[in-house]
């Protein structure tokens, strides 16, 4: 017995004198841990401007596991500040607790398996179809879909030549499923093409399903796999379009037992004979359009609101004739004749036609010369250049907008321009005019990036035209594992891509002889090595682009190719070494981002002609002395993380329109910006001043940020090495405050931000002095008449996020005596307001101030521990504003409460938001009521008409459904919404 007394005490001292050096061990440890949250944000938004890329679930789960431990060790760290004798052995447990659970979570953040998960041949937002839509569309669409409803159908197929509009279809079949409830969800659309691959096609089926078959090689295995996982999903439809080439449907684990539990396919191919091997048991087949159709969607793309005159309209009506009734080769025409009036245009696009159609043997080839002809038509030959230049990507392919841009300036496919932004100005125009002609189509990435794509037939075009001159060899995305033999390289190649294959390794000795060679693309390959031949006949490469590879050292040869303009290298993770630069002179991107290289290559430092030099992220820790003053034409810089910014280099370059850099002190970033706002070009900037933890978003190809970001402790007075006023650009859109200093009130620190300036965001957290954001002052009510003419602070806000402020009490904190009224457009463009942690705030917004919030899209709150009052009564007088039982907020969608124990009121009138789509109640038990305003249909009240879900913790089931509402039938109006989580 005494034994265990003897050790229970011995246990108990270790706890309580050890408590500090444990405090210590868990700090290092959330310090790893919070480094190592920044590394795999800042992967996931690079890897998520791919497109359709989407984050794992695990990595999410994963990412917020690490923000609530975050959370946890800043109370925890309080306690520990605040303990007495008699709590200090408890908090002693709970630091080796957390330390267990912080170790783990850093133990689980390699993500051996990726971070992402790829969905590019699956889509899951709903596809932009076309307006116009004639009668013959109408029926197709009725025929497929009374066949989808029937119980005796479960296969079907639609066929016709390509450009007839069979995709086009199928997208609207998958639109209307979407919409419906009868498959719950699961529609699954894949892109099959011309090179059937049944394991990439197992691949896509699996993540489609988030089902892992990776370690599985046999084919078989992997289809019962599937198999087993599709029987779980029971009711699906498959979509598969652009099949080629018929394939076993159980390669793929579907059995015809499947049907039984209501599984549909559709096939999309030009061959009847395909979706018979298919085993679709219906056919329906596109064809081309009566000579009606096609002249109603001609005059449709023409655009013209009046009628064309007698002799235009005969000579457009034989251009129709001349299409064959295929909307591919209408809608190109109709584009690239678009404001034409003259009747002489015309006639020459007929006769024109005509002549390229002589000797075509069927209909199909027919609409090759049609899209010849709107190829020949952009006349200028920049257009031409970058519309071919699109054919070296993957058929199918999403090409977001900045890569491709930033591409054309590579290759001097566009005339030069004076600036980086001239030049992003001129490619958005020649996209543009190419997207007009309708020879690109418009696309948007599931992550809301803008790009673009071309339609295969158009894509085939332009290989048939890179065939001859200028002579293109082109082998994207078709599962290659060897670099082509010697003999397919020939002498007068001008562009080669073999992007997006599996080429892992070139054989030693090789040596294409390709002496003209401008463009090489290895973009995309499980890459390890080059040979040190492999460049010696490649004298005239202009672009090599081997990003996205494994390669770990370059081959010397590359310090022999005196022509290049771009050495394109990003997220070559295990790229160690990089020969010599000094003779590339000609050299003028570098791209060095994502790499594993830990110094700068030799010889940059002669690099004269360098506009763009990339190293974010990557392991270098310093660039020598003298390196970037010497490169006075640098138009974009982007600097590690890590890494200092040296401003007695950067400060004198001119030319600089893109940074992103971490600046020592205010001192420097100061002297940054007035460098800058004499003669500087400074357009975009992604800037830390000391240290931070927050998430740099980065583009690899566009910096389309303004922002800067305010690091631990910089902003007080004992850190500050200069007394100087705070610089802020004027055109600031974005600012980051983190532990960095901040005064009581934002708006005293920031006195720019009282003025008409651009700022869109504002995210403040672990501010211990912060208490408001706006000052109500006597001294403001006294120049009131001036100050609301000249001066209306946050009028352009947009998001505001405040985390983690322990004296935070208001967005608008009213001074002594009579205070002026904040400004009319003060916060009238905010549309997403969250509020975390904050433990003092008891009133989140008083109706004055609700009155202004119109734009109001997004309220969140959590965590603030003291609110009562979510939107309250006009007690701050010189807020001025007439008090109303009612709240408008027009644009609201999403409202979401958390943990907020002692909230008794969300507004003591009603709520009136139409648009609401979405509501979490994670409270307490003592809200009593919820003021949501229903709508009255005939008598009774009606759901408001976005609504889509209420969410619930399922413990508080009881308090949800003993809330008081305004009408009796509320509960039941609202119930089929609610889900308790």
């Amino acid at each position: 017995m005494s034994d265990r007394l003897t050790n229970a005490a011995v246990e108990a001292a270790c706890n309580y004198y050890g408590l500090e050096e444990k405090m210590q061990n868990l700090k290092r440890k959330i310090e790893l841990l919070n480094s190592q949250q920044a590394d795999v944000v800042a992967m996931l938004r690079e890897a998520e401007l791919r497109p359709m890329k989407k984050r794992k679930s695990v990595v999410q789960y994963w990412l917020s596991n690490v923000e609530k431990k975050q959370e946890e060790f800043e109370f925890l760290e309080q306690e520990v500040n605040q303990s007495r004798f008699y709590s200090r052995v408890q908090l002693s447990k709970r630091v080796d607790k957390m330390i267990e659970e912080v170790t783990e979570l850093v133990d689980r953040s390699t993500f051996p398996e990726g971070i992402v998960l790829d969905v590019n041949e699956t889509i899951e937002e709903q596809f932009v179809t076309v307006e116009w839509k004639h009668q013959t569309f109408e029926e197709n669409l009725g025929t497929i879909w009374a066949w989808l409803m029937s119980y005796e159908v479960s296969s079907i197929g639609i066929y016709g030549m390509g450009g007839v509009g069979k995709t086009t279809l199928a997208q609207s079949i998958y639109n209307k499923l979407k919409n419906g409830t009868g498959f719950c969800g699961n529609i699954f659309w894949f892109t099959v093409s011309q090179d059937l691959n049944i394991h990439k096609l197992q691949n896509d089926i699996a993540k489609a399903l988030n089902l892992d078959i990776s370690a599985e090689d046999d084919e078989h295995k992997r289809a019962a796999k599937l198999g087993k996982a599709l029987e779980r999903v029971k009711r699906f439809v498959f979509m598969f379009d652009d099949v080629w080439t018929s394939f076993s449907l159980q390669k793929i684990g579907i059995s015809p037992s499947l049907a039984m539990y209501g599984f549909k396919m559709i096939v999309i191919s030009r061959s009847l004979e395909v979706c018979r091997k298919m085993e679709c048991q219906k056919y329906l087949k596109v064809e081309v359009l009566s000579e009606e159709e096609a002249w109603n969607l001609f005059m449709n793309k023409l655009g013209h609101s009046k009628q064309l005159p007698l002799a235009v309209e005969e000579t457009a009506k034989k251009v129709v004739k001349r299409c064959a009734g295929l909307p591919l080769a209408i809608i190109t025409m109709a584009g690239s004749l678009r404001g034409v009036i003259d009747i002489h245009e015309w006639r020459d696009a007929l006769e024109e036609l005509e002549e390229s159609s002589i000797g075509q043997a069927d209909m199909e080839n027919d609409v090759l010369p049609i899209l010849l002809y709107s190829f020949n038509r952009l006349r200028d030959p920049k257009l031409q250049r970058c519309f071919l230049y699109c054919s070296l990507y993957p058929q199918d392919y999403y090409i977001q907008r900045d890569e491709l841009i930033t591409r054309f300036i590579s290759e001097d496919l566009m005339e030069r321009r004076r600036s980086r932004q001239a030049d992003f100005d001129q490619g958005h125009s020649i996209l543009n005019k190419l997207e007009n002609v309708c020879l690109f189509e418009r696309s948007t990435s599931c992550h809301g990036n803008e790009g673009v794509k071309m339609h295969d037939l158009i894509r085939d075009m332009a290989l048939r035209i890179t065939k001859d001159k200028p002579r293109y060899m082109v082998k994207a995305g078709i599962q290659l594992k060897e670099i082509p033999e010697a003999q397919v390289w020939k002498e007068d190649l001008d562009k080669v891509s073999l992007m997006q294959n599996n080429i892992a390794e070139i054989s030693s000795g090789t040596s294409p002889k390709c002496p003209r060679l401008s463009t090489l693309l290895l973009c995309f390959n499980p890459l390890k090595s080059i040979p040190d031949s492999f460049f010696v006949q490649m004298r005239s490469l202009h672009v090599l682009n081997l990003c996205y590879t494994n390669i770990e050292y370059l081959p010397s040869s590359i310090s022999d190719l005196k022509e290049l303009n771009a050495l394109l290298l990003r997220y070559c993770f295990k790229l160690l070494y990089v020969p010599p630069l000094g003779n590339l002179k000609a050299l003028r991107e570098l791209d060095l981002s994502k790499t594993g290289i830990k110094e700068i290559p030799q010889g940059v430092e002669i690099l004269t002609n360098l506009k763009r030099l990339d190293t974010f992220d990557s392991c270098i820790e310093t660039i020598p002395t003298g390196v970037l003053k010497g490169l006075s034409l640098l138009q974009r810089l982007t600097l590690p993380k890590c890494m200092i910014v040296p401003i007695e280099e950067v400060e004198g370059l001119k030319q600089l329109e893109e940074f992103q850099g971490n600046f020592r002190s205010m001192c420097d970033f100061n002297r940054f910006i007035k460098s800058q706002l004499s003669d500087g070009r400074l357009s975009f900037y992604d800037i830390q001043i000391g240290d931070g933890t927050r998430n740099i978003c980065h583009n690899p190809e566009r910096l389309a940020c303004k922002l800067v970001a305010f690091g631990k402790d910089i902003l007080k007075e004992e850190e500050r090495l200069c007394q100087d006023e705070i610089m802020v650009p004027q055109d600031i859109e974005e600012l980051f405050f983190q532990g960095c200093g901040l005064s009581s009130c934002l708006l005293d620190d920031f006195r720019q931000l009282n003025n008409p300036i651009e700022l869109k965001q504002c995210h403040i957290e672990k501010e211990d002095g912060t208490e408001c954001i706006v000052r109500l002052s006597p001294e403001k009510e006294l120049m009131a008449e001036v100050e609301h003419s000249l001066s209306i602070p946050l009028q352009s806000l947009q998001i505001l996020r405040l985390l983690n402020l322990p004296n935070f009490i208001g967005l608008v904190k009213r001074g002594g005596g009579g205070a002026a009224p904040l400004p009319h457009g003060a916060f009238s463009q905010l549309r997403k307001l969250e509020i975390r942690n904050c433990r003092k705030m008891k009133k989140l917004l008083p109706r004055c101030l609700v009155n202004k919030l119109h734009n109001l899209q997004v309220l969140k709150v959590e965590s603030c521990v003291e609110m009562e009052e979510i939107i309250g009564d006009n007690d701050d007088g010189g807020l001025g504003s007439n008090s109303s039982a009612d709240v408008i907020l027009p644009r609201l969608k999403s409202l979401i409460l958390q943990s907020m124990p002692k909230l008794k009121s969300i507004c003591k009138g009603t709520i009136l938001c139409d648009s609401i789509e979405y509501i979490g109640l994670f409270v307490s038990t003592s809200l009593k009521k919820m003021p949501l305003f229903l709508p009255p249909l005939d008598g009774q009240p009606s759901p408001p008409p976005s609504l889509k879900s209420i969410h619930i913790f399922k413990e508080e089931r009881k308090w949800w459904e003993s809330l008081e509402w305004d009408h009796p039938n509320a509960f039941n109006v609202l119930q089929p919404f609610v889900k308790y989580i």
